[in-house]
């Protein structure tokens, strides 16, 4: 318990200090699409690799993994039936920012803080199936709703998965894996080092991204996104977690998983379909910090 809270003091301290560096403009907000890249294209792939590496493929894995992937299907259709009677930008928007979890940024500091590389296993895991969420289905929606012409960019779907570092990692590092390969030494221990700024790098820019602003017209549709969301995922999270016959770790991933915050990816789809970026962005910090009390919550109650 001591390193739980521990872990959860350290992230507060980093996450402040992002969020006073650019509030004192050390650093600009526009500087932390430098950092995303960074993390998502360099130090988060080198965590997976070290964390993956050897990894040995069981069923509660593979199940996390569709659970990742069902769950957002689940979360875009409840999405549908919540926002159906919005106009087509505002519903498409609402529908879009739905599914999906933040975790490569949000997720995995915490939980390499706390459960080292098993934890960084079977949050990956689930990752993986929310990859094909983040890069696949809510980029559809985006799209689809984006304009009055019903149609589908399934071939840039395919591009953005194809250009995803970490999908593509995960992929890659599990294979090698499975069909009994080993990855050279030398890469292992560069990765090792690079994996090491993932941490903090993460914890900095989820702290520049950090927006306390909050328009009074976006309440309606905030309140019914948070609601849907928070209560779901509580809802099923803790179903999973005391019915469910799988070991800690899976129960703990599970729970956990399902109240993260929303997206990274959906700020970037809200920017190339011109939704209504402030009303995405004050979504997304609210996440951020609801998600960070409740893990907080939920981890002295259990852990």
């Amino acid at each position: 318990m001591s390193n739980f809270n521990d872990q959860f003091i350290f992230s507060i301290i980093i996450i402040t200090l992002g969020y006073l560096l650019k509030r004192k403009n050390i650093i600009k907000e526009s500087d932390g699409e430098a950092i995303s890249r960074i993390v998502f294209n360099l130090t988060l792939p080198c965590l997976i690799m070290i964390s993956f590496n050897n990894i040995k493929i069981d069923f509660s894995l593979i199940f996390i993994m569709i659970n990742g992937f069902v769950y957002g299907i689940f979360l875009a259709f409840l999405g549908f039936l919540v926002f159906k009677k919005e106009s087509r930008r505002i519903k498409g928007m609402m529908m879009m920012i739905v599914p999906g979890f933040n975790i490569g940024l949000f997720a995995y500091p915490l939980v390499e803080g706390i459960w080292g590389q098993e934890g960084i296993k079977y949050f990956g895991m689930f990752d993986m199936g929310n990859a094909f969420i983040v890069f696949g289905l809510t980029y559809l929606i985006g799209s689809f709703y984006s304009s009055d012409k019903n149609s589908f960019e399934f071939k840039q779907v395919f591009v953005k998965m194809s250009r995803s570092i970490p999908l593509l990692t995960y992929i890659s590092i599990c294979t090698i894996s499975i069909i009994g390969l080993q990855l050279p030494p030398v890469i292992l221990d560069v990765a090792g080092v690079i994996s090491k700024a993932n941490m903090p790098l993460s914890l900095v820019l989820l702290g520049i991204y950090l927006d306390f602003s909050l328009d009074k017209s976006y309440f309606n549709k905030i309140l019914k996104y948070l609601t849907l969301r928070y209560v779901v995922g509580l809802s099923v999270g803790l179903f999973s977690f005391f019915v469910l016959p799988f070991d800690n770790m899976f129960r703990y991933t599970i729970l956990l998983a399902l109240i993260l915050p929303m997206s990274f990816s959906a700020l970037v789809y809200g920017v190339q379909f011109n939704y209504d970026k402030k009303l995405i962005g004050t979504v997304s910090n609210l996440t951020i910090l609801i998600s960070f009390v409740l893990l907080w919550g939920i981890g002295n109650l259990l852990l």
